[in-house]
């Protein structure tokens, strides 16, 4: 069986965020910088996705100077430290096909150069050149030291606590590389 390299590309893969607190949810986007999937027999065998977290952008708050407030407070130390950590990543270290032809993906989740295990599950298509992967990471963001509003941490938040874990639904498409192409 052929083991194939697929190199992400980029500007045709998106991740969509999903932060919820007691009185709502915000959401948004954040790039992929570079990463790639292993097939084997058309089976993902291993993987890497690096995440830009410069690109982190927030798409429910409209008004200019509040959307630009969050950002940057989203970039500070209370949530991604993007000055000193402007990449986050997932290094795929086990798969297991499920019986309904989805994947499970085992492997580190790197944020804030902290590494802990995740899992989740994945679809996979098959295109000409290439292959599309869709799925959901839900990731407890105290286990990344973004402690900010959780109520393990502080008491008496009411209204104003933000909820532990939160949500990378993507959509990732890679393309094949074959020998005597160059990679990027």
């Amino acid at each position: 069986m052929e083991t194939i390299n697929y190199t992400i590309v980029s500007s045709q893969s998106r991740i969509d965020w999903t932060g919820r607190k007691v009185t709502g949810a915000h959401n948004g986007t954040i790039g992929i910088k570079n990463g790639n999937f292993i097939l084997n027999g058309g089976k993902i065998k291993g993987g890497n996705v690096v995440i830009d977290t410069t690109s982190i952008k927030i798409l429910d708050v409209t008004d200019p100077a509040t959307n630009t407030q969050f950002a940057g407070h989203l970039a500070s130390d209370d949530f991604f430290s993007i000055e000193k950590f402007p990449t986050a990543s997932f290094e795929v270290l086990n798969v297991k096909e499920l019986p309904n032809g989805n994947f499970h993906l085992e492997g580190n989740l790197t944020i804030k150069d902290i590494t802990h295990p995740a899992g989740f599950e994945v679809s996979l298509q098959n295109h000409s050149n290439g292959i599309s992967l869709a799925g959901k990471l839900i990731i407890d963001r105290t286990k990344y030291d973004i402690k900010f509003r959780s109520g393990n941490f502080f008491k008496d938040l009411g209204d104003t606590l933000i909820y532990n874990d939160f949500e990378l639904d993507f959509n990732i498409n890679a393309e094949a590389v074959f020998s005597g192409q160059s990679q990027n």
